[in-house]
Order: structure tokens, then C-alpha cells, then sequence
């Protein structure tokens, strides 16, 4: 069943970027609640739409760059598109307790 497969690579996914440290933070990306989505087509296109705690953050490139990575070494996936967005903006509220 393809869903299922989806479900398990999305999954997988959310579980490889608990790797990823906010550098000022120093909590994961996941935890933070800076990971607004993640979508894995049949084809093993994973799309990703997540934010940073700031606008300006200077760590937006690290990790953007840091969440392709982590997506990109989970078995199944073949491509990642990280999508950055300010919409909705972060707020402290949207960490995990």
C-alpha cells in the first residue's frame, strides 16, 4: 500500500532530524517545532517546510542545509526540497513540553 509507505518514510524522516541542533538553542529542530512539514512522495521526493526561531536567524543557511542533509541519508529518499518559510512565525509556544 503506497500510503503506508509515505506514512513510514515521513516518519523516518521526523526521526532523522531530531539530529539536527539548533546552534543557538541547543535543542533539535524537531523539539523546537521549527519543522512545519514533511511530505514524502511514492517516488522518495520528500518535501520539508520549516522555519527558523528569527527572520534574520544567522543560522538559516546551517539549517537548511543541516535538515537536506539528515533527510537526504535516510534510506528511501532519493531527493529533499526544503522549503524555508516566516509563515506562521515562531514562537517559544510551539516547542514540545
Amino acid at each position: 500500500m503506497a500510503g503506508g509507505h509515505q506514512n513510514d518514510l515521513t516518519e523516518r524522516v521526523r526521526e532523522a532530524l531530531t539530529a539536527v541542533i539548533d546552534p543557538e538553542l541547543g535543542k533539535n529542530v524537531v523539539a523546537l517545532g521549527l519543522i512545519y512539514g514533511v511530505e514524502a512522495s511514492d517516488a522518495g521526493t520528500v518535501r520539508i517546510t520549516m522555519t527558523t526561531t528569527t527572520q534574520g536567524c544567522p543560522a538559516s543557511a546551517f539549517l537548511v542545509d543541516a535538515v537536506r542533509y539528515a533527510t537526504q541519508s535516510v534510506e528511501g529518499v532519493l531527493e529533499a526540497d526544503v522549503r524555508l518559510t516566516h509563515e506562521p512565525r515562531w514562537d517559544p509556544g510551539m516547542m514540545a513540553p
